[in-house]
């Protein structure tokens, strides 16, 4: 099960040292800490790193019990960069070790976002000897303009 926001939000306090066990944390301080959440998912995903978090239209359309739906493989990485930009809003210093992870952890995601760019063949290239078995043109079929709706595939009518 995916987390929800007010359990990645914890957690970001969790990691500088603001536990929700010892801190008493306001709700204005939560809905503050999940439109900073929201903007670095927001940044993420127009660098290309969708994870399926829910990105609201304005920031008081946010929910802090919406489900993410982030793989529990980028868990970490959302906690961890969280945490690095939750930081200086209550003047904690982060540590060097969720520095490292969220370097590394972002890196991974960066690796798992990085996808090849599909290229079609122009329409006047030959189509080449082992190609006659499969069709009889001589040149292969021209390229398919597909308009795209983001990471999530093809659109289609």
């Amino acid at each position: 099960m995916a987390y929800t926001c007010r359990e990645f939000v914890q957690a970001g306090f969790e990691e500088i040292g603001l536990a929700s066990y010892i801190f008493d944390l306001q709700p204005e301080q939560l809905q503050s800490a999940l439109r900073r959440l929201d903007a670095m998912m927001a940044d993420w995903n127009g660098k290309g790193i969708r994870l399926g978090y829910p990105i609201p239209s304005t920031p008081q359309a946010s929910n802090l019990n919406a489900s993410t739906n982030v793989p529990d493989w980028a868990n970490e990485a959302v906690i961890a960069n969280f945490a690095i930009r939750l930081a200086p809003m209550f003047g904690k210093t982060v540590s060097l070790d969720t520095k490292t992870t969220a370097r590394e952890s972002y890196n991974t995601l960066l690796a798992r976002a990085a996808a090849p760019i599909e290229r079609q063949m122009p329409a006047n290239m030959p189509a080449g000897a082992g190609n006659y078995l499969i069709s009889e043109e001589n040149f292969l079929s021209p390229p398919v303009d597909y308009v795209t709706t983001g990471g999530e595939g093809v659109l289609e009518f």
